[in-house]
């Protein structure tokens, strides 16, 4: 603060003077990292705020911009019922140093948009929660895909709850506030996009549910949809509780059309207002003089590498690196002026393109496999005594450690008031928790808590496994999935993994559950930017996901679907491929059920001896004050004999 407050006055003392009835911008000196604001800006604060009512699922959600934050870049507030959340986004102007997008996506839970006053020591919000973490990324993964090739400027999107009534879930109308401010931005994005919440109650599909439809004894689906301009989809995330593959299809195709609405209304926010995008210093992309020269280096090397299926991951990345290295080396002799970006990004695009040709003209993948197998999978159980339950899943160069472990009912998660209040989240008796140590793939790092991949990777297995899990188990149950080895699709195989360990520990689960990866490779039309071919890869590899379009999660039982995610490097595709990879995803996963089950195909009868164990013990009403104790004395003095709970 010291440091701000300085640059502040510094800034103050060389600014020329100027009078305050003109409500001028000041413009300061170079060297204290203030950015001035555009001049569009001071006509919009003096513009009315703009809004616009559309109808979405029977209800009314209000969008408007032009009151709120006006020195953001782009600003929005959505509102449902009397849910209402405030979205800003802000971009800088001078690229950053990142060889990638660098955005960043803060979704913040308000006690104060609760009525409520926090209750940790210092009554104020602190660190991020699950639920907070866990909107950011599907908020992230609806508007990424969007940003221009390129475009590696750092971006923040704020969302801010400003009112909840404990009916309407705050976090959809974060993803539409947030294409909304982009939308009405100069940031080059390349929306808008549109969200819904799909539930599905006694076989009927309800849009943007409220939290009482929500609930787990009520919809059997919560499905959140992002849709882009004509019918596209850019992001799915699903939990469900094992419904069959064309309902979920169903809601689907529904929730798309939905989405429409909402985009209609923020293009009609962002016509009213006239907004021009900016032009960019520079997009960060690779001279084609230079990639062509890359081609002719290194192309036939690189595609001896992809083609030889003796590869594995490490020795693949080896020999392409050697390659990598070579081919550089060349091109800076020949082109000395390039940036390193350049000379990078140029082998990049050249590795790229022989991979995908490879799979979408020939039909072959590194590893040798046909578009639709799966790799070898290996499962054991019972791997120490000493555990509750545990497994071992091994599916190619993916190793997955899980573990099972019981305790009593007290010791299930508590929520805080405040998320209990703003997002309906409440005490939880199963969690799986998914480790991603540096080993995992060949490197060395900070073993410290838990990172945002790691919460989203395990919320994902967490879903898949919750439908499967006896509602009235008397202990609570945590899931450990820890990854060994990682070469694509780990949060699947912990899928996979907690399901036979669960199994291994004698719950008595309802079936058993699978998950694969599914992957996509596209031709697209230049001219008109539609998808002219494309292949689908079933079980993908790391690399597989690198080079691909798509990374297409899916899980449940032999019978029907628990838990779906979808990320898309691009923006937008047809309801037609999503269909596909769904019935492509069903194929290979009741073939992998079918390898779980010879290694254990149902729960076992009996729990472990080294599990905890209930006993039922009935004091008459009249000597209970005895039994327990002045105190609790007698209660307490029992649980340190039995180091029971």
């Amino acid at each position: 603060m010291a440091a701000a407050g300085s640059c502040g006055r510094a800034a103050l003392g060389g600014w020329a003077a100027a009078p305050w009835r003109r409500r001028r911008l000041l413009v300061p000196p170079d060297g204290c990292g203030l950015r001035l604001p555009p001049v569009r800006r001071a006509a919009a604060e003096a513009a009315p705020g703009r809004r616009v009512t559309v109808e979405v699922g029977g209800r009314k959600m209000e969008l408007s911009s032009g009151k709120l934050a006006r020195f953001a870049d782009g600003s929005a507030v959505v509102q449902l019922g009397d849910t209402a959340v405030m979205v800003t986004a802000v971009s800088k102007t001078k690229p950053s140093a990142s060889q990638f997008m660098p955005l960043v996506v803060d979704y913040r839970q308000k006690a104060a948009a609760a009525g409520r006053i926090p209750t940790n020591y210092l009554r104020r919000e602190l660190g991020s929660t699950d639920k907070e973490i866990l909107t950011s990324r599907v908020i992230d993964r609806s508007i990424r895909p969007l940003f221009p090739l390129g475009y590696f400027y750092d971006t923040q999107i704020l969302c801010n709850l400003l009112a909840v009534d404990g009916v309407n879930d705050p976090d959809i109308l974060a993803i539409n506030g947030a294409s909304a401010a982009l939308a009405l931005s100069d940031i080059p994005w390349n929306g808008p996009i549109g969200a819904v919440r799909v539930g599905l109650v006694d076989g009927e599909t309800i849009i943007n549910p409220t939290r009482k439809q929500m609930s787990s004894t009520s919809s059997a689906l919560n499905l959140v949809v992002a849709g882009a301009p004509q019918n596209q989809v850019v992001m799915l995330e699903a939990t469900a509780e094992n419904i069959l593959q064309q309902d979920f299809c169903h809601a689907v195709k529904v929730g798309v059309k939905h989405t429409q609405q909402i985009i209609q209304g923020i293009q009609q926010l962002v016509k009213e207002r006239g907004v021009v995008k900016r032009t960019v210093q520079k997009l960060f992309v690779a001279p084609d003089e230079i990639v062509e020269c890359a081609k002719k280096l290194a192309f036939n090397k690189i595609y001896a590498v992809f083609t030889d299926s003796s590869h594995d991951k490490i020795s693949r990345d080896e020999a392409i690196n050697k390659i990598r290295l070579e081919t550089e080396e060349q091109l800076k002799e020949k082109f000395p002026e390039a940036e390193p970006y350049e000379i990078m990004e140029s082998f990049n695009v050249v590795s790229k393109d022989i991979f995908r040709n490879l799979v979408l003209n020939e039909y072959r993948r590194c590893d040798g496999r046909d578009l639709t197998s799966l790799r070898d999978i290996k499962c054991e159980v019972n791997m120490f005594k000493m555990l509750h339950g545990s497994a071992l899943f091994q599916r190619g160069q993916t190793q997955v450690l899980c573990t099972v472990t019981f305790d009593s009912i007290e010791s299930s998660v508590k929520s805080d008031l405040i998320s209990t209040a703003v997002s309906g989240i409440k005490d939880k008796n199963f969690m799986l928790h998914y480790e991603f140590p540096p080993y995992a793939t060949n490197e060395i790092g900070k073993v410290t808590g838990m990172n945002r991949r790691e919460l989203g990777h395990g919320a994902l297995a967490e879903r898949a496994l919750k439908p499967i899990i006896p509602q009235d188990f008397p202990f609570t149950i945590r899931v450990t999935s820890e990854v060994l080895e990682s070469n694509g699709s780990s949060s699947m195989a912990s899928a996979c993994g907690g399901s036979l360990a669960l199994m291994d520990a004698g719950v008595p689960v309802s079936s058993a559950v699978a998950g694969v990866a599914i992957g996509l490779v596209t031709k697209s039309n230049l001219e008109k930017g539609d998808i002219e071919d494309y292949r689908l890869l079933t079980d993908i590899l790391g690399i597989e996901d690198y080079y691909g379009d798509m990374d297409f999660k899916m899980a449940g039982t032999s019978k029907g679907i628990t838990a779906l995610q979808v990320d898309l490097k691009l923006p937008g595709i047809p309801i037609k491929i999503v269909m596909e990879a769904i019935q492509q995803a069903t194929t290979a996963k009741r073939e992998i059920l079918q390898i779980m089950n010879q290694t254990l195909a149902k729960p076992r009868s009996n729990r472990k001896e080294s599990g905890p164990v209930v006993e039922t013990i009935h004091v008459p009403l009249s000597k209970r004050l005895r039994f327990v104790g002045p105190g609790a004395y007698n209660l307490k003095r029992l649980q340190a004999q039995t180091a029971g709970s």
